[in-house]
């Protein structure tokens, strides 16, 4: 299996941490986040990873061009953007992705199983599936429910509404690259609209493992509680 990592961004909501390493460098635990994603990538059996890097890329190589324990089995290559092209952009940069792949942020703790979320992918024959996690949003205002005339019929007292939210981990066929231009800013969510577009199979992984996306200081001191909670679910 073939795995593509994103880990080109500048992570300016988790700075003061990333103004001297890359968002994915930032240590969790003893190891960089990114670390812990490649080994997690390994031991699923993956041997092929392209790691998307920009921001301060010469760390990130400098750093795994080096002998690895737990990295032996994996073979690593570099994609440059030398300007940002967008969380699926960068895709149209990576060679010879003409087979089932996965594709991940480079700054995602969590313990599920990839093998699972691959075999759910081709049992739903999709063309794209998104890992998927619960999120509560909690609303601190009073809610109200109201009719066609403006009357009131409910109040709802700072409820919790539920979504289910895109984990950073997603399995692609190759045909979803051919729909991301070449030379253009393409995120996510403009991927999923072309393919839902152009008539293709969407799907939705429900994952009720361990998730957490390491994007603000708050998640970054929680992540740091829960690599030592884990550690024998993470393969530290």
């Amino acid at each position: 299996m073939r795995a593509v990592v994103l880990a080109g961004g500048r992570g300016t909501r988790l700075r003061p941490y990333t103004t001297v390493f890359p968002k994915p460098m930032v240590p969790v635990g003893e190891k960089p986040i990114l670390e812990i994603i490649l080994r997690q990538l390994a031991r699923a059996g993956f041997t092929d990873v392209s790691l998307s890097v920009g921001y301060l890329s010469e760390l990130i190589r400098a750093y795994f061009d080096r002998p690895r324990d737990g990295l032996e089995t994996l073979s690593i290559d570099y994609v440059y953007e030398d300007e940002p092209t967008g969380t699926a952009g960068a895709l149209k940069l990576v060679a010879d992705l003409n087979e089932t792949f996965l594709l991940m942020n480079g700054d995602v703790l969590t313990t599920m199983p990839l093998e699972t979320l691959i075999d759910y992918h081709r049992q739903q024959g999709a063309t794209l599936t998104i890992a998927t996690h619960e999120r509560g949003v909690n609303i601190d205002l009073g809610i109200l429910e109201t009719n066609e005339s403006d009357r009131v019929t409910g109040y709802i007292e700072k409820p919790t509404l539920n979504y289910r939210v895109s984990m950073g981990v997603y399995v692609l066929e190759p045909q979803a690259v051919e729909v991301v231009p070449q030379g253009a800013y393409f995120d996510f969510p403009d991927l999923v609209h072309a393919l839902l577009d152009a008539g293709h199979s969407v799907a939705a992984y429900p994952c009720k493992d361990f998730w957490l996306d390491i994007g603000r200081p708050e998640d970054y001191e929680r992540a740091q509680q829960e690599i030592e909670n884990r550690r024998e679910a993470f393969g530290l």
